[in-house]
Order: C-alpha cells, then structure tokens, then sequence
C-alpha cells in the first residue's frame, strides 16, 4: 500500500496572507511541514498541492528548489486539486494535511495510518471534535474514498475542506476517531492569525528544528506557562464556518 501524505498549501489567506512561506527559525513555514511529516514512519512520499494561480508561484519554486515534490491544480476546488495530485503521485492510501500546522507530530501520523491499515473503519482522524491540540490535525483514508467523495460532493465547504462530507456522512462511511489520552483540544497550535505565528516561533525558540513531538511541547509550556497567553482567544476551525456561511448563501439565492 502506497501511502502519500499531500499537504494542502496556498499564499492566499485571508487572515495571514503568505503565512506559508512565513520565517520560523530561518525557515519558510511549509519547510517544517514537510520536514516534520517526512520522519512518520508509515509514509512513502511527503508532497504538496498548490494551486495554479500564479501567486502561488513562490510555493512551486520553493518545492522545486527543495527537493519537494509538487502538484498544482484548482485554486478554488480543493477537493479536486487534492484528487488529481493523489492520482498523480500514485497513492493508494492518502494522508491529508494542512501546510499551516507547523509542529505536527510523527507519531500521531503513524498512530493515524495503523489505525486505518486495520481495517476496520474507511477513514481515521482526529473527528470533528479532537481531542489533540488544533494543529496535529491528519486524516487518512484510501484512494476509493477520496474517488466517491470527488464524484458525491457538491457543496462548497465540502470542496473547499476535502474531508467534511465524509464526516456528514457515517451512514456510508466508516469512520474511526483516533483519541488522545487527555483533552488537549484547549492548545492551539496551527497558525491563522499574527498571534499564532509568534507562538509557534517561540516554540522553535525554544526547542529548536530538532525532532521534538507533542508531549516535548507540553513540557515546554509546563515550565514556561507565559507561552500559552500569545494566541489565546482565537475561535476554532474559523474557516470551516466562513465555508459554511457560503453555502447558506447560495441556497438563500436560489430559493430567491
């Protein structure tokens, strides 16, 4: 079984435009990424999808320049670019993640795709509801899958965020939620807004570009507590709700 993991990576954010290429410890952010991803042991190839437009040029030249390999495809249709680089790298089972979570952890990838390989469920993820700090967000589940929801799914959010109508969907899909021993879902560690960034480079500050997973991370905010108060206040899974806001604009319309 060919596993890819595809990190989804664009310039065009609305809250924090370029956040991608933005510097931590003296590397573009998407760097770290596809660093930190590559050292799961249950992954065959790290590669990203962009999208055609040419302001995300910068990223293609970058993974070009990097050694990364690199798909372009529908700026605006997610879902679609992200079928179209999985056919294109060849994979039987995908790894979803975003190129805004710059501390993923190793482990909880793996943990993700053994979960899967089990057998017993069509997708595996953290669910909608995790339990793991916003940021160690990864989704597995095999090429059939990704085939029928790029056929079935017709809402913008749901091209928009490549995994959402399999979790509208339980009556077709079987679906495994992998959970941590704790509630950590509080933490938050993906980079949307300044105030993320800043908390992310202190972490690097900190610990450095070495491998270091979730568990060093909470130590570091155990005994540095001052930490936590950088990006606090900031809503969850923002995007996903503006998506949702979308669609309920659409149907308004064409009731209209």
């Amino acid at each position: 079984m060919r596993t890819i993991a595809i990190v989804q990576a664009r310039m065009g954010s609305s809250r924090l435009p370029g956040k991608v290429m933005a510097e931590i410890a003296g590397k573009p952010m998407l760097f770290h990424v596809v660093n930190r991803v590559r050292r799961a042991k249950k992954i065959h190839l790290v590669a990203v999808a962009t999208s055609t437009h040419a302001s995300d040029d910068p990223i293609a030249v970058f993974c070009d320049g990097n050694g990364i390999p690199c798909f372009r495809g529908s700026e605006e249709d997610v879902l679609d670019r992200f079928y179209w680089a999985a056919k294109h790298f060849q994979a039987d089972v995908i790894v979803r993640l975003t190129s805004d979570c710059p501390l993923h952890d190793p482990d909880i990838i793996d943990h993700v795709i053994e979960s899967l390989l089990e057998g017993d469920a069509d997708f595996v993820s953290g669910g909608m509801k995790t339990t793991y700090p916003d940021g160690l967000d990864a989704a597995a589940f095999p090429m059939a899958v990704l085939d029928q929801i790029w056929r079935e799914a017709k809402l913008k959010s749901d091209r928009e965020h490549v995994t959402t109508y399999i979790h509208k969907h339980p009556e077709i899909f079987r679906q495994k939620t992998v959970r941590c021993n704790e509630d950590l879902s509080y933490h938050r560690w993906t980079v949307d807004e300044p105030q993320d960034l800043e908390f992310v480079r202190a972490v690097y500050g900190h610990l450095g570009d070495v491998p270091f997973g979730m568990r060093d991370i909470l130590d570091l905010l155990k005994r540095n507590p001052e930490l936590n108060k950088i990006n606090t206040g900031i809503a969850r899974n923002e995007g996903y709700v503006k998506s949702l806001d979308a669609d309920a604009l659409m149907n308004t319309k064409g009731e209209s």
